[in-house]
């Protein structure tokens, strides 16, 4: 008896140890993560582009009561309907209690969000995958500089990085629960519908995983009432949003317009259909896209392939035509129907010249530039960064960030392809909707005209999850649950369950 009392004490010492020092790690990898994120902070640039767009809806919105712009900075505020609420009303919550414009506050609020996301990304894997998995996927995030670095930026990633995680933990959580009406499912509805508030092609989340949930459902219990409700909460705040367009502006618009036009404004199709027929690299977003209709385009900013059309008397002749087309349009830098129609006319050439180019090969290059560059553009580093007379430095610098991009990338395929050949997969329907939204978030982007790294970020939470694979034990034992404890791994103290 007095050894069976030794042994169980000895038990229980060492089990609390090892809580304490899983604890310990964990809390470093938070720490260090709120460092890393601190730093980028202290770092970041004023609020600016799209921020200020944010910051000024929220602004008249919570002092005006109007949804909009102050035009004519005389205090008129025009309505506008160019972004979704979602964030406009985190920022008018956080005016309401840190003062108006005070960004400063909604910047640490949002480096908080940041380590929350990685730790439900790592709550994920440590269900999935077992403790080290979790462990692994928290550092993984904690450490990753490219979500850390739009942490403290005034806009949506920080807070669509967050409904992404809750949106796969809340669904792992509602599987293992039994796929029925509970707490879960209710989180999962909330999570989906504030990605799509967030950012319009947030939908393809909730495209991803309702039908992983339809799938489940039909397995289990011939009905599909769960992810009705699901797809019912999703769609309904969507209502009065759309109803408030339709009063005020009498068009049918549940999302935002694709180029950002508020109704009586001309989108640039002929510029954008220009653009598309050369553009792949993002320093072309910053030096030509952005410019159109509000500043001067560079001619020199333009490369080579701007004027390619096959031989080299269709190349000169189309250089002309697109240098002329351009000094008319600098002429005033405004958008005018002349200069839309002279886009239009060049860009119906090009593309008659080279069509597979146009159709397949740029929108799969500037695909792979959003994917791999080195995500430094909320950095002090040259956009041309290949570039390396004059900077080889921040040159260097940028390289190395593409290797850790790559490495992060390489990592979480190389989980996939772990995942998919062990003989009992964690959690199939889990898996099947995190590559299903990387891929139509691929489709998406193949076509669109600016090429933006950040559009891509949106990945990470699948990266983070897929790369645990690589650090679990044993991936077949992750598939089997106790009897007692749904969803818990057999071999799995109840104790070291609560860790992460």
């Amino acid at each position: 008896m007095r050894a069976e009392q030794c042994c169980a004490g000895y038990h229980d010492r060492w089990m609390e140890n090892e809580r304490n020092r899983w604890r310990a790690i964990i809390l470093a990898a938070l720490a260090a993560g709120l460092l890393l994120r601190l730093w980028f902070l202290r770092h970041a640039p004023a609020v600016s582009g799209d921020g200020l767009v944010y910051g000024g809806i929220a602004k008249n919105w919570l002092t005006r009561g109007v949804y909009g712009f102050d035009t004519d900075g005389g205090g008129f505020v025009s309505p506008t309907l160019i972004r979704l609420p979602g964030y406009p009303i985190f920022l008018a919550v956080c005016f309401k209690l840190f003062g108006v414009e005070r960004y400063s506050a909604i910047r640490y609020l949002q480096v908080l969000t940041d380590l929350i996301t990685c730790a439900f990304c790592a709550a994920t894997a440590r269900r999935l995958l077992g403790k080290r998995a979790g462990l692994a996927t928290l550092c993984l995030a904690a450490f990753c500089p490219f979500t850390a670095d739009y942490a403290p930026a005034i806009l949506t990633e920080c807070l669509v990085l967050l409904t992404i995680a809750v949106a796969f933990y809340a669904f792992l959580r509602w599987h293992q629960a039994g796929a029925a009406f509970n707490r879960w499912l209710w989180l999962l509805s909330a999570s989906l519908t504030a990605s799509l508030l967030l950012r319009p092609e947030q939908g393809l989340l909730a495209a991803s995983i309702l039908p992983a949930m339809a799938w489940v459902l039909w397995r289990k219990h011939r009905s599909l009432g769960p992810v009705l409700a699901c797809a019912a909460c999703v769609l309904i705040p969507l209502v009065p949003w759309t109803v408030r367009n339709w009063r005020s502006f009498h068009v049918f618009q549940p999302l935002a317009p694709r180029y950002a036009n508020d109704p009586g404004e001309s989108p640039p199709l002929g510029f954008a259909r220009w653009y598309r027929t050369w553009a792949i690299d993002f320093s072309s977003t910053d030096q030509v896209y952005w410019n159109y209709n509000t500043d001067r385009i560079d001619p020199n900013m333009l490369p080579e392939r701007a004027f390619d059309s096959g031989s080299p008397v269709e190349t000169d002749r189309v250089r002309r035509q697109t240098l002329e087309l351009l000094n008319t349009y600098n002429q005033s830098a405004v958008q005018t129907p002349a200069t839309e129609a002279g886009f239009a006319a060049l860009a119906k050439q090009r593309i008659r010249s080279h069509p597979l180019r146009y159709y397949i090969g740029l929108p799969l290059a500037r695909l792979a530039d959003m994917a791999l560059r080195p995500r430094t553009e909320m950095m002090a580093i040259p956009l041309e960064w290949w570039r390396w007379r004059g900077h080889l430095r921040t040159s260097l610098m940028a390289v190395g960030y593409a290797a850790l991009n790559l490495f992060y990338l390489a990592l979480a395929i190389a989980g996939f392809l772990k995942w998919r050949r062990s003989r009992f997969a964690p959690d199939p329907p889990l898996a099947w909707a995190m590559i299903a939204t990387v891929t139509l978030r691929c489709i998406l982007l193949l076509t669109i005209d600016n090429s933006e790294p950040r559009y891509t970020l949106e990945f990470f939470p699948v990266v983070f999850i897929g790369a645990a694979a690589v650090f679990a034990k044993r991936l077949a034992s992750s598939h089997r649950t106790a009897p007692d404890q749904p969803g818990r791994p057999l071999g799995e103290t109840p104790q070291l369950e609560t860790t992460l």
